[in-house]
């Protein structure tokens, strides 16, 4: 693929998103009732679909696309007010080796999920996920923000380039984006009661974090559905190419422990740089245990809202309770 046809991929992908026009509510003006019942439409939701719903139904998909569109939040990031930091506090906002990687993984995401909705027949399924890809681009346009209204320098972002493979793209960023959002539940959970940041700069990242929830529920379902209709021999080459994108996946976080440290970038391998990240945004020392014990908890409180009939993504979090079962085991003590 050449450079121009690329680029002219990419443009004809953010033109696409810049004309969609999400689900629209009743304006209303903003005032606190109203962030809270913003907030409150976007975590909790029941589907009005009666019975039961099997993986792979007209009902299953209706649902999905129904939690989707109701639950969607409607805020905007160029009225967000960024509270005043003291000197210590944006020392350590400055400092977290994260903004580059977010900033350009929101901006790979939306075009992974764009590209792959434009791929699909199913209309309704189709503009599902293409209010998953705004979304994504919403959030890069509220780090974006942050990092302007605190004087963060970023690096130039490269090029983004269209996927050659849109299913592939979509699944490497819908599982990367599940792991990404488990621990993020529970960081998020640590700055919140920490007092490292203030409350407001918190406060105002929590309808991105219950998007990331609502995106990853999003994923697991359509996991669900697209795997219950494809025929028993197209099943079989989509489970090989599922393994290969989680050896894909495993490859990427080995290189991405490989340069992240503490202080930002090293050219040793840094094994324990989830923990690192938690020691940027609280004083407690906490061990990676307590970390994943907490990163569960939280995982299971920001889905508790939504309709049970629902797949919830399980692979991350039943490895780490896995892991926390082995773990109490080794360390039992020896009679």
């Amino acid at each position: 693929m050449s450079a121009d046809v690329g680029n002219g991929q990419v443009g004809e992908i953010e033109e696409m998103l810049s004309a969609f026009i999400p689900t629209q509510r009743p304006v209303e003006p903003v005032t606190p009732e109203t962030l809270a019942a913003a907030h409150r439409i976007s975590r909790q939701w029941i589907s009005s679909e009666v019975g039961t719903l099997p993986a792979g139904t007209p009902a299953h998909r209706r649902a999905i696309c129904a939690m989707f569109s109701e639950t969607f939040n409607p805020y905007r990031p160029s009225v967000i007010i960024w509270p005043e930091l003291d000197a210590d506090q944006l020392q350590r906002l400055k400092s977290l080796p994260i903004w580059d990687i977010a900033v350009q993984t929101e901006g790979r995401a939306q075009l992974h999920f764009a590209a792959y909705a434009n791929s699909l027949e199913d209309a309704d399924m189709r503009t599902t996920i293409l209010l998953n890809a705004w979304e994504e681009n919403r959030h890069k346009q509220v780090l974006s923000k942050l990092v302007e209204a605190y004087g963060i320098k970023l690096l130039e972002e490269p090029p983004y380039k269209p996927p050659r493979d849109v299913e592939w793209a979509f699944l490497v960023t819908g599982y990367s984006e599940c792991i990404d959002s488990f621990f993020a539940f529970g960081l998020f959970d640590l700055a919140r009661r920490s007092g490292f940041f203030p409350t407001e700069l918190v406060e105002t990242f929590e309808p991105v974090i219950q998007e990331e929830c609502r995106h990853i529920l999003l994923f697991a379902n359509w996991l669900a559905w697209h795997r219950a209709n494809l025929p028993w021999w197209r099943r079989l080459f989509f489970e090989l190419r599922v393994a290969a994108v989680w050896i894909h996946i495993g490859w990427l976080r080995a290189r991405m422990a490989w340069t992240m440290s503490p202080a930002g970038k090293t050219d040793t391998p840094d094994p324990n740089f989830t923990l690192h990240g938690a020691k940027s945004v609280t004083p407690i020392d906490l061990g990676f245990r307590d970390l994943v014990a907490l990163c569960l908890t939280e995982n299971d409180r920001r889905f508790a809202g939504y309709d049970s009939r629902l797949v919830r993504p399980t692979a991350i979090p039943s490895l780490f309770r896995f892991m926390l079962g082995i773990s109490k085991i080794w360390m039992r003590p020896k009679r």
